[in-house]
C-alpha cells in the first residue's frame, strides 16, 4: 500500500473482514453486521517527539470499535487511526 503515508501518530490499518452471521436460517444483511474491532497495520506514521511509534506494519491489532475513520481505495476497505486510539497487539 504505497499510495497512502500516514502522518505523525497515525496509523493504516485493513480491519478484518465482519464476520458473517445467521439468525434462524436468515442471513443479516452487510449494514447490520457486528463492525470488526481488529486489523493489521499496512503502514505507520514517523510518530511526535512525544510518542514514537511503536507499531510497526504487519502487526495484528485490537482498536475501538469506532476509531478512527473508515475510507474506501480502489474497492478496498482502511481506517486511519492515532496510534493511542489502538488497544493492543496480538501475539
Amino acid at each position: 500500500m504505497s499510495k497512502i503515508q500516514p502522518l505523525a501518530d497515525r496509523v493504516l490499518i485493513k480491519p478484518a473482514a465482519a464476520e458473517e452471521k445467521t439468525v434462524g436460517g436468515i442471513i443479516i444483511p452487510d449494514n447490520a453486521k457486528e463492525k470488526p474491532m481488529r486489523g493489521e497495520v499496512i503502514a505507520v506514521g514517523a510518530g511526535t517527539k512525544d510518542e514514537p511509534m511503536v507499531l510497526q506494519p504487519g502487526d495484528q491489532i485490537l482498536f475501538a470499535k469506532w476509531a478512527g475513520t473508515e475510507f474506501e481505495l480502489d474497492g478496498e476497505k482502511f481506517q486511519i487511526m492515532k496510534q493511542s486510539e489502538v488497544f493492543a497487539v496480538l501475539k
